[in-house]
């Protein structure tokens, strides 16, 4: 039995990928035929979620329609994803992370964002606008324009 030769081990490895992308493809293609067409605009309320505290992983799978192990490798890529695990191990997500879950199969599916642009995209939709800047640092300003303008009423008079 001979070895294989590096370009030989190459094809090996591009033929396992492909086999893998061709399977993920197949079960999004399934998930996808299985559901009802999506509110693109707010995939949260196109998916009605039950008021409940905690989500088991399979609950989420069905919601968001994507198979567990999607799931369990979303987690870490997006940090924001960050379910509790229950004394025995298992997975317990949290409204905010189903609905984090909801927008991030439309944002890779549906908008076709790639992994690194929709954690971009979240990443930016968490920051929020700009604060009020501190009252110590407002007071003195509030000081300069004040003296500016006794110095205008100053020069007038």
């Amino acid at each position: 039995m001979r070895g294989r030769t590096e370009s030989e081990g190459v094809a090996v490895n591009r033929l396992n990928l492909s086999a893998l992308a061709a399977a993920v493809a197949r079960d999004y293609d399934e998930s996808v035929s299985a559901e009802s067409a999506p509110d693109r605009h707010d995939p949260v309320r196109a998916t009605e979620i039950p008021d409940k505290l905690y989500f088991r992983i399979g609950e989420v799978s069905q919601l968001a329609g994507v198979k567990p192990y999607v799931l369990r490798f979303w987690e870490t890529e997006f940090p924001m994803i960050s379910p509790r695990k229950s004394g025995t191990g298992h997975r317990l997500y949290r409204r905010k992370d189903v609905e984090t879950i909801l927008l991030i199969r439309e944002l890779l599916y549906e908008r076709r964002f790639t992994i690194q642009g929709a954690r971009q995209f979240l990443d930016q939709r968490g920051k929020l606008p700009a604060a009020a800047p501190p009252a110590a640092s407002v007071k003195p300003t509030l000081q300069q324009i004040r003296q500016e303008l006794q110095d205008l009423l100053d020069s007038i008079s």
